[in-house]
C-alpha cells in the first residue's frame, strides 16, 4: 500500500481469515502499516504461500478477543448458512467482522487525506459500472484507483491526496461488515434474488445492499436504479438521490438512442459499442450519474462513455467465424444476468450451466424463442434440460465446453443463427476456479477452432 505511514497502525491487532486475493494483500498492507497480523485459511496449500511470505500462520480461535478486529475473507460466512468457527469465535467475544474495505477507509481518513469513496453495488453490472466510472474519472484527469470486488483488493491500493476518488465495487458480502465506511457517493443498481442461501432471504439480502448508503448526510449523493421494484423502494427516505433508468424516464437514463437528463442529451449510445443493451444503457446511466456528483464535465462523461472498452467475460466478442459471433457472457453467473445478454441477439446457440442458482433459468421463458438450440454444461445440465423441454427448446447435455464449443459451431452453421453466446446463467466452481477462468477457457477454444476454419 504506497504512500501509507509506516506506524499508521501501530499497537492494532489483527486475524485475517481467508488468505486468498483479499487475504494476502490485507496482510501485507496491514504490516506494512504496523499493525501484528495473524493470518489463518483452512486450506494447506493457501496457509503455505503465505509461510513463504514470512507471515504469522496461526489459528487465531482461542485468543480472537485479543485482536482489534477480524478480516474475514467475503467468501467465508459469519451467519449464514453455517458459521466459521473462527467468526462464530469472534461473535462470542464481541469482536468486530470486518472487510478489507473498512480498512482501506480507515487508513485512508488516519493518513489526513479526504479523498472521496464512491461505491458500487447491484446484483448485476457492478463490474461493468466500476470500470466504466473508473475510466471516465481517467478521462477527466482525477486521480483515482478502483478494486475491491473487482480487479485489486481494497487494501492494495494506495494512498490517494485530497483530489482523488476510490472506486469500489462491493458485494452484498462485503457491504454486511462494514462499520465507519461512508461513500461520498453510491449506487445500487438493481436488486433480483442472489446468494439467498448467504443471506436467508430477500429481505436480508437487500438489507446487505443497503448498506453502500450507511452514514450518507444530505451532502452525499445515493443513484439508484428505478428499472425493478426492489431498488425502488430503497430510494425512499435517503437524504439525496438520483434516479436512474436504462428504460424510464427518471433523473437521468435512456431513451433508447441517448443517455440524458433534464439538461438534454449527455451521450450518444450508439457510439458505446461496449455497452450493448437495456442493462449496460442503466450502467453507463449510473457511472454518468456518480461522474456528475463528482464534478466531472458532461463532455468528458459522453467521450469515457464511448472509449470504454469493456470487460472481459461480460458479453466478450471473442472472434467472429464465417459470419457467426462468439460471445463470451461466463461473469452471467445467475439467470437474470443472462437474460440482460440473451435479450441483445436474435438467433442464438446457448451455451449454459454450472452451478444454478435459486430458480435455476424459470424466469428467462421470455427469451427462449430467440434460442434455437442450447448445449448444456456442468453440473446442474439435467435441471436445465428439464425447463427446456417443458418450453419446447432444443437442447443438448454436452457437459463440457470442450464438447459445446465445436458443437455450437455446427449448430450455427445448420440453424442459421448469427451468435453462440456463452452465458452459463451458472457459478462455474464445478469444472473451474472461477468465471473468469471458464470464460478463458471458452476463449481459446473459440480461438482454436478459429484458426481451424
Amino acid at each position: 500500500m504506497s504512500g501509507f505511514a509506516k506506524n499508521l497502525f501501530a499497537g492494532r491487532r489483527y486475524a485475517v481469515v481467508g488468505l486468498g486475493r483479499a487475504g494476502l494483500a490485507a496482510m501485507r498492507a496491514l504490516t506494512a502499516m504496523g499493525a501484528s497480523v495473524v493470518g489463518w485459511d483452512d486450506a494447506p496449500f493457501a496457509r503455505e504461500n503465505a509461510l513463504r511470505e514470512e507471515f504469522f500462520i496461526q489459528d487465531p480461535a482461542a485468543d480472537i478477543g485479543d485482536f482489534d478486529a477480524l478480516i474475514l475473507s467475503p467468501g467465508i460466512p459469519h451467519r449464514l448458512p453455517v458459521p466459521h468457527r473462527i467468526a462464530q469465535a469472534a461473535i462470542q467475544a464481541g469482536r468486530p467482522i470486518l472487510t478489507d474495505a473498512e480498512l482501506l477507509y480507515q487508513a485512508v481518513r488516519a493518513s489526513g487525506s479526504h479523498a472521496r469513496f464512491a461505491g458500487i453495488t447491484g446484483t448485476n453490472g457492478k463490474s461493468t459500472t466500476t470500470a466504466l466510472l473508473a475510466h471516465i474519472l481517467a478521462q477527466a484527469g482525477i486521480p483515482h484507483a478502483a478494486g475491491a470486488n473487482l480487479g485489486p483488493a481494497a487494501l492494495s491500493l494506495p494512498r490517494l491526496p485530497d483530489h482523488g476518488v476510490y472506486v469500489l465495487e462491493m458485494s452484498s458480502y462485503m457491504l454486511e461488515r462494514i462499520a465507519t465506511l461512508r461513500f461520498d457517493v453510491a449506487s445500487m443498481l438493481n436488486l433480483s434474488p442472489d446468494h439467498l442461501d448467504r443471506h436467508g432471504d430477500m429481505e436480508r439480502y437487500a438489507a446487505a445492499k443497503q448498506q453502500i448508503f450507511a452514514r450518507q448526510t444530505d451532502l452525499d449523493t445515493a443513484v439508484i436504479g428505478i428499472d425493478d421494484a426492489p431498488s425502488r423502494a430503497l430510494a425512499e427516505g435517503l437524504p439525496r438521490v438520483i434516479r436512474i433508468s436504462g428504460l424510464y424516464p427518471a433523473d437521468l437514463w435512456s431513451d433508447g438512442t441517448y443517455l440524458r437528463d433534464s439538461q438534454g442529451p449527455i451521450a450518444d449510445l450508439r457510439a458505446a459499442r461496449a455497452l450493448p443493451g437495456t442493462h449496460n444503457a442503466q450502467n453507463a446511466a449510473a457511472a454518468a450519474a456518480m461522474a456528475q456528483a463528482l464534478g466531472v464535465a458532461r463532455q468528458t462523461i459522453a467521450a469515457g462513455i464511448q472509449t470504454f472498452a469493456g470487460l472481459a467475460h461480460r458479453q466478450e466478442m471473442v472472434a467472429s467465424i464465417g459470419g457467426i459471433s462468439f460471445v463470451n457472457d461466463s461473469k452471467a453467473t445467475n439467470a437474470d444476468a443472462a437474460a440482460r445478454a440473451l435479450a441483445c441477439y436474435e438467433r442464438i446457440v446457448w451455451i449454459a450451466g454450472g452451478i444454478a442458482k435459486v430458480g435455476g433459468i424459470a424466469a428467462l421463458t421470455d427469451y427462449f424463442p430467440r434460442i434455437v438450440e442450447a448445449l448444456l454444461i456442468g453440473r446442474d445440465a439435467e435441471a436445465f434440460a428439464a425447463t427446456l423441454s417443458a418450453h419446447g427448446v432444443p437442447h443438448r447435455i454436452l457437459h463440457t465446453l470442450d464438447a459445446a464449443v465445436p458443437a455450437a459451431l455446427a449448430a450455427a452453421r445448420s440453424a442459421g443463427a448469427e451468435t453462440v453466446l456463452l452465458s452459463p446463467a451458472c457459478a462455474s466452481f464445478d469444472q473451474f476456479s472461477g468465471f473468469e477462468a471458464r470464460g478463458a477457457h471458452f476463449a481459446a477454444l473459440v480461438r482454436a477452432l478459429e484458426g481451424a476454419d
